[in-house]
C-alpha cells in the first residue's frame, strides 16, 4: 500500500439480501451485515432445527461488531474461533435439551475489519468471495463430501455442480461429533475491496464469471445483492438464498466528526429476534431489505401451483423494521386500526353519490357484495372439489397402470440406507406402492449407521441411489475410509492429549525429586 494511504482508516459499508425462496416453507439462513463484521450462517436439520441453529450462530458472533474496535489483529482472530465454538457448545446444549431440534447444524462464514486487515472465520459450504483491482476471488475452501472428491481428482469442478451427493457437509457447527474449529485466514486489506458472502442456495446456481460480473459492474451495494438473489432463483434454486455484500472505504480523516455509519442489518431467521441482538451489540439493528423483484421462473411458478396458489400473485414481503437495545427501548404507543373494510359507493336517483353504511342504498349495495361474495366461494369451492375427484381418479388409473412397470424397473437399481442400525446394499428403490416395499437388503456391512454423521445419516435414511452394484459397494468403501480417517484423527489428538499430560506428571516428578534432593544435601550441611 502507499506511505500516503497507510496511515488513513478503513471503514467497512455492508448490506444483506436473504429470500426464502421458491420451494422451502421457511428461511434457514441467517446473515449479519455491519461495519465491523459480516456472517452469514446457512442452518440445517429440519423446520425448527435450521433457523434455531443459525440465529444462535449469529447471536455468537454478533458481539464482535464492537468488541474488535482495539486494533488488535491476533486478537480478533482468537475471538473470532472461540465464538464459533461457543456456538458449536450452544448448538450441542439446546439439541440435548429439546429433543426435537436433535440433529440440527449450521455453516459459519464471517469477515471481520480491524487495524487495516481482513479477519476471515469459516466452517460449511457457505463461501466468501473477495473482489480486488477487479478479480474475484474465492477464499474459502468447501467442507464437503463434493469438495473432497474435487481435491483427490476423483471428480471436476463440472461434475461436481450436479453430483448426487454436492449437499453434504462434512464439517458444520451442530449436535454430532465433528471438529469444530473454523478455518482462520488474515489478509490485508484495501480500499475498494469488496466481498460477497453466501449460502449455497447462491453460489450453487450462479458460475463464479457470473458472480464477477455483477460484483464489478454493479456499485451500489443493495441493488448489487438484490440482483444476484432474483438471478439465484430465476436460475433455478430450490435453497434459501441469501448474499451479503461488504466494502472498505476510505477516511481521509479518522479523527473527523462525520465517520461512516450505518445501522447493522439482519438477515433471514435471525432477523426475527432483533432485540436480542440489538442488545448484545448495545446499538440499533435493522432487519435486512427484502426481495423486490419478483421469483417469476418456471420453478417458481411450479411450486406455487403445487401449493396451490395463483403463479402470477407476488408474495407480500415482510417491512423493514428497527429494533433498539434495551437502554433505550419502551412502549412507543401504536394502536392497531380495526379494518372495517371498503364500503361502496352509491349514485342516488335524484345524482347525489353517497359512501354512508346507513343509508338504505349503501346497505343494500353492501348486502348484494357480500351475496356475490358467497356465491363466488361457494361457486369455487365446487369447482376445486371437482377438479380434486378428477385428479384423484386420473392418479390411482395412472399408478394401476405403471405398477407392475415400476416394480421391474426398480429391480435394476440400487442403493446405500439404513437396515436395522447398520450400513447396507439394497436391491430397488427405497420407497413403495400400497405398502409394498420396492427394495430388499442384498449386502450388509460392519458399519453402525450410528457413528457416521448426520449429514451422512440424513443421506442414508434417502438412500443413496447408484445404476449398479458395483457403484454402491466402491461407495460403502469410501464411507468406510471416511469414517476410519475421523477415527485415527480421533485417536491422534487422544493420543497428543495423553502424552501432554503424561509430560506434566513427569515434570512435576522431578521437580519433586530436585527439591528432595536439595533439602537433604541441606540437612548434610548443617551436621
Amino acid at each position: 500500500m502507499p506511505t500516503s494511504t497507510a496511515s488513513q482508516q478503513l471503514f467497512m459499508y455492508s448490506t444483506v439480501v436473504s429470500d426464502v425462496g421458491t420451494v422451502r416453507s421457511n428461511n434457514q439462513d441467517s446473515a449479519f451485515a455491519g461495519e465491523h463484521l459480516i456472517a452469514i450462517c446457512d442452518g440445517m436439520g429440519g423446520h425448527a432445527g435450521g433457523d434455531t441453529a443459525s440465529t444462535i450462530a449469529i447471536r455468537s458472533l454478533a458481539h464482535i461488531e464492537q468488541d474488535n474496535v482495539d486494533g488488535d489483529v491476533q486478537v480478533v482472530s482468537h475471538m473470532m474461533a472461540t465464538s464459533v465454538m461457543a456456538a458449536h457448545d450452544a448448538i450441542v446444549g439446546k439439541a440435548k435439551r429439546e429433543r426435537r431440534l436433535a440433529g440440527m447444524g449450521t455453516t459459519v462464514t464471517s469477515v471481520a475489519l480491524v487495524a487495516g486487515c481482513w479477519v476471515l472465520a469459516h466452517i460449511g459450504d457457505s463461501r466468501a468471495y473477495l473482489l480486488h483491482d477487479g478479480h474475484l476471488v474465492r477464499m474459502t475452501s468447501d467442507h464437503s463430501y463434493v469438495q473432497h472428491l474435487i481435491d483427490t481428482g476423483r471428480i471436476s469442478e463440472a461434475e461436481a455442480r450436479n453430483h448426487p451427493q454436492r449437499n453434504v457437509v462434512m464439517r458444520v457447527l451442530g449436535d454430532f461429533d465433528i471438529d469444530s474449529r473454523p478455518d482462520i485466514a488474515i489478509r490485508k486489506a484495501h480500499p475498494s475491496d469488496r466481498w460477497l458472502l453466501c449460502s449455497d442456495g447462491l453460489c450453487g446456481v450462479l458460475e463464479d464469471s457470473t458472480l464477477e460480473e455483477v460484483l464489478s459492474t454493479c456499485a451500489d451495494q443493495e441493488e448489487c445483492a438484490q440482483r444476484l438473489v432474483s438471478m439465484a432463483l430465476r436460475a433455478g434454486s430450490t435453497d434459501n438464498v441469501t448474499a451479503v455484500i461488504a466494502d472498505a472505504t476510505l477516511a481521509l480523516d479518522a479523527d473527523a466528526f462525520d465517520l461512516p455509519h450505518q445501522t447493522p442489518l439482519i438477515g433471514g431467521a435471525a432477523s426475527a429476534s432483533l432485540e436480542t441482538i440489538a442488545d448484545i451489540v448495545n446499538e440499533p439493528v435493522a432487519s435486512a431489505p427484502p426481495l423486490r423483484e419478483g421469483k417469476q421462473s418456471p420453478a417458481a411458478r411450479a411450486a406455487a401451483l403445487r401449493s396451490g396458489k395463483d403463479p402470477n400473485e407476488e408474495p407480500k414481503q415482510p417491512e423493514q423494521r428497527v429494533a433498539q437495545p434495551s437502554s433505550v427501548r419502551e412502549d412507543n404507543g401504536d394502536r392497531v386500526n380495526t379494518d372495517t373494510g371498503e364500503i361502496p359507493i352509491v349514485q342516488k336517483r335524484n345524482g347525489r353519490i353517497s359512501a354512508d353504511p346507513n343509508d338504505p342504498e349503501v346497505a343494500k349495495a353492501i348486502r348484494n357484495e357480500h351475496i356475490e361474495e358467497r356465491k363466488t366461494k361457494r361457486s369455487r369451492k365446487f369447482r376445486n372439489r371437482i377438479i380434486t375427484i378428477l385428479i384423484i381418479i386420473l392418479v390411482l388409473l395412472g399408478v394401476a397402470g405403471v405398477g407392475v412397470g415400476t416394480y421391474r424397473w426398480s429391480q435394476t437399481k440400487y442403493y446405500i440406507g439404513d437396515n436395522n442400525g447398520k450400513v447396507a446394499i439394497f436391491q430397488g428403490v427405497p420407497t413403495s406402492i400400497f405398502g409394498a416395499k420396492l427394495s430388499h437388503a442384498v449386502t450388509d456391512t460392519n458399519m453402525k449407521t450410528s457413528d457416521l454423521p448426520p449429514s451422512w445419516r440424513e443421506q442414508l435414511d434417502q438412500g443413496i441411489s447408484f445404476d449398479t452394484y458395483g457403484e454402491a459397494k466402491s461407495h460403502t468403501r469410501l464411507i468406510k475410509k471416511q469414517l476410519n480417517d475421523a477415527k485415527r484423527k480421533q485417536e491422534a489428538r487422544q493420543q497428543e492429549k495423553a502424552e501432554a499430560e503424561q509430560k506434566q506428571q513427569d515434570e512435576a516428578a522431578k521437580k519433586a525429586a530436585d527439591q528432595a534432593a536439595q533439602t537433604n544435601k541441606s540437612g548434610g550441611d548443617k551436621s
